[in-house]
């Protein structure tokens, strides 16, 4: 049976000024709560309804309901459902006196010009989880209860060596671990005493660049590009070559003025274009790293999720001691919270970045690294993989549909691989593409600008759009409300 409460947060919702959805959504439930429209005891609509009347995602409902149920407004019964507190207004004043503060000004004056350049070039977003959000897995499909039943069962014979720094570049179960499945899965060469554990892709670039680079070097990275790479070779005062990526990867200089320390690629799946690295151009790379006496560092972000022909084999294991520095990480096969990463270091650098990796990051986690151990040993981790790459790939093949029938073919982007976490929409040369994420981010779609990727003048336009996360029911009203703000702009 239809609720009341949904035609009064209905018509609340209509009459509140345009801002971001789930803002919009929360400032029409406070003022009915508060204005005594929604009375306390008054039993919330479940959020499935409120959604489908509302035209929103239920993302959206939900992310609203667990702020009103943190700040007082509602609370949930067992087996009941959700209703307004009873003692809500009691809290009136306070809230009006929290709401009402300001936030203090930003001082930079103190800041480095390294430090301001970071500023003026940040582009992590301040929102992680959302509708399309790129490069996010779906972390709720992740086995959480079997991989705390291994945690549990560790933590109740705790090692001492699990709770002090960890000195040796991670736990050794688990570099045995990664360096079995890395030789199966991705034909890496390598043995335990090249791997390193980091907390994620960032550490492991920063420190391969703060090693091996001083200031004033130079390297090579991918036009397009990841924003991190470049704000990490920004800091520590690296020159940036970019160049071009056509459709089999990278496109190397034959005759660089400059020759480069490190070359930065992601050959099995472009980032963020989607090219994969022919193997010619595998070999020339090597052959110039070779030649220039530059290391190439390979960032292996999402091979794992490629939907269709035989798997990508990584560039490192092409040659035996080949000049390659191999990158990857779990944020993207478990869960990016999970802060782990990794780097297969070819045996020469081996022992020096362990021990600069040592001196100033001083790791630990050992806990959560031996879990992780036994989650790839005993196979739960290929498992997992097997069924995401269903999951993704289904989701993949729905999202290419929606573009198609609500945009067109054109708009599928030059490179779309049949792999990875997200998908281009190509826009036109003169599309305002950080306009479009603008508004869309503020109805809660997490899309984000391709021409914030490039670091030359030369940009296209176009948007990343991630269909991992957002559950397959989502998929047609948030991608229906994308269109509607593209076609609106152009």
């Amino acid at each position: 049976m239809r609720s009341l409460a949904v035609d009064v947060i209905k018509q609340a919702f209509s009459q509140t000024p345009a801002e971001k959805l789930h803002k919009k959504l929360y400032v029409a439930i406070c003022n009915c709560i508060l204005e005594g429209s929604l009375r306390p005891a008054t039993r919330m609509p479940p959020s499935r309804d409120l959604a489908s009347e509302l035209v929103l995602s239920r993302n959206t409902v939900l992310r609203v309901y667990e702020q009103l149920q943190a700040e007082g407004y509602i609370s949930t019964r067992t087996s009941s459902g959700t209703f307004v507190t009873e003692s809500v207004l009691d809290n009136l004043n306070t809230q009006v006196a929290r709401t009402t503060q300001t936030a203090q000004p930003e001082d930079r004056s103190s800041l480095s010009v390294r430090g301001l350049e970071i500023l003026e070039n940040a582009s992590a977003s301040p929102a992680q989880w959302g509708d399309f959000i790129p490069g996010v897995p779906d972390v709720n499909s992740f086995p959480h209860r079997t991989f705390k039943k291994i945690y549990d069962r560790i933590s109740r014979r705790l090692n001492p060596e699990f709770l002090t720094y960890d000195a040796v570049g991670g736990l050794e179960d688990l570099k045995a671990a990664l360096s079995d499945y890395l030789r199966t899965a991705r034909g890496v060469k390598c043995s335990t005493d090249q791997i390193l554990i980091t907390e994620g892709i960032h550490q492991a670039l920063d420190l391969v660049t703060r090693t091996l680079c001083n200031p004033g070097d130079h390297a090579w990275i991918e036009e397009p590009g990841y924003w991190g790479i470049k704000n990490i070779l920004r800091m520590n005062a690296v020159s940036i070559s970019a160049l071009d990526v056509d459709d089999q990867g990278l496109v190397p200089q034959t005759s660089p003025v400059e020759k480069p320390k490190l070359i930065f690629v992601t050959p099995s799946h472009q980032y963020p274009l989607g090219s994969v690295m022919s193997l010619p151009r595998r070999q020339l790379l090597l052959s110039q790293a070779r030649e220039f006496h530059s290391w190439i560092v390979e960032d292996d972000y999402d091979s794992e999720f490629r939907f269709s022909g035989q798997p990508i084999p990584s560039l490192q294991g092409l040659e035996e001691d080949s000049p390659v520095i191999y990158i990857g990480t779990f944020s993207k096969t478990l869960y990016p919270a999970l802060r782990l990463g990794y780097v297969v270091l070819p045996k020469p650098l081996a022992a020096p970045l362990k021990k600069v990796h040592n001196e100033l990051y001083r790791s630990g986690h050992q806990v959560i690294q031996a879990a992780l151990a036994e989650f790839i040993k005993e196979g739960y981790y290929a498992a997992h993989i097997r069924k995401m790459r269903q999951l993704y790939s289904k989701r993949r093949n729905q999202l290419v549909e929606l573009i198609k029938q609500h945009l067109g073919e054109e708009y599928l982007g030059y490179f779309n691989s049949n792999a990875g976490l997200h998908l281009i929409i190509q826009l036109p040369p003169d599309a305002d593409d950080m306009q479009i994420v603008k508004q869309a981010n503020a109805e809660g779609i997490l899309v984000r600008p391709l021409s914030r990727y490039y670091f030359n003048q030369h940009k296209s336009k176009g948007l990343l759009v991630g269909f991992a996360s957002i559950k397959d029911s989502d998929m047609l009203p948030s991608f229906i409300r994308l269109a509607n703000i593209i076609k609106h702009k152009y």
